[in-house]
């Protein structure tokens, strides 16, 4: 008897080491939206047209980037870059570009830093912000 599973994109994921084990709770709450949701995620780069090198590229910038931060994924795919043939000067290039993201915290509050000392300098403290 040939059992089909109903979980086919995830159980794939977990067979490559692509699982990130976080997702096991809400993969039990909802199988369903999470099967769905990862066979979208997955879409893009089987279809893409990018080489896998390209990819983990990518997945090295998305993983390491200052609104992600996820340690397990950037591992796992600078491995993953550096079996593809990546030198290391490559990877370092990767996170170099991705870190100029947090460049713009300060490119967005430097100006209001400067426009509300100005204001407080002319008009004093605002009544009633604390």
């Amino acid at each position: 008897m040939n059992q089909s599973s109903e979980t086919p994109v995830i159980d794939q994921l977990r067979a490559r080491g692509n699982w990130n084990p976080a997702w096991d709770v809400l993969a039990e709450l909802d199988a369903e939206y999470v099967e769905k949701f990862m066979g979208v995620a997955g879409h893009c780069f089987q279809k893409s047209g990018l080489d896998p090198l390209t990819i983990e590229f990518i997945a090295i910038a998305v993983d390491a980037s200052c609104t992600h931060m996820y340690a397990p994924g950037v591992r796992r795919h600078i491995r993953k870059a550096l079996e593809l043939g990546a030198t290391k000067d490559q990877v370092m290039a990767v996170l170099e570009m991705v870190s100029v993201l947090g460049i713009h915290s300060v490119a967005l509050g430097a100006p209001i830093l400067v426009e509300e000392a100005d204001k407080l300098a002319k008009d004093g403290p605002t009544r009633g912000t604390f």
